[in-house]
């Protein structure tokens, strides 16, 4: 079992949507994200430097959210994924994204696991 950093329901402000008049008006999302650290906390001599830094991680979603303007929920998904493990050590992210946009439903959701190209145990 690896160690996991867990960041639930971070709500941001987004441009997204199939139809323009959706990403023209802006909406809110929220993530859920869970970050496998490429350093197991028991290597982390209680020192924030060699851990990854959950409030960091959150400004940078709000940071890479806001700049972009897509169509689907699955391809923001997957590049923040990707981003997220290029930008911070670690060896795997998965992200849950939530978009409010049925009436008739709480939300909906889309779910991406992706792992580092040389995701390694420390």
């Amino acid at each position: 079992m690896s160690d996991e950093i867990h960041i639930e329901e971070l709500a941001v402000e987004a441009r997204i949507g199939v139809p323009a008049e959706e990403r023209d008006r802006g909406q809110r999302l929220v993530f859920s994200i869970t970050l496998v650290p490429s350093t197991d906390f028991s290597a982390l001599q209680d020192d924030l430097a060699r851990t990854v830094n959950y409030a960091a991680v959150a400004d940078e979603v709000r940071r890479f959210v806001q700049t972009r303007v897509v169509k689907l929920v699955e391809t923001l998904a997957d590049e923040l994924a990707r981003h997220l493990l290029a930008k911070f050590p670690l060896r795997e992210v998965r992200l849950e994204l939530r978009k409010f946009v049925l009436h008739e439903t709480k939300h909906i959701a889309v779910r991406v696991t992706r792992a580092a190209a040389n995701a390694s145990q420390t």
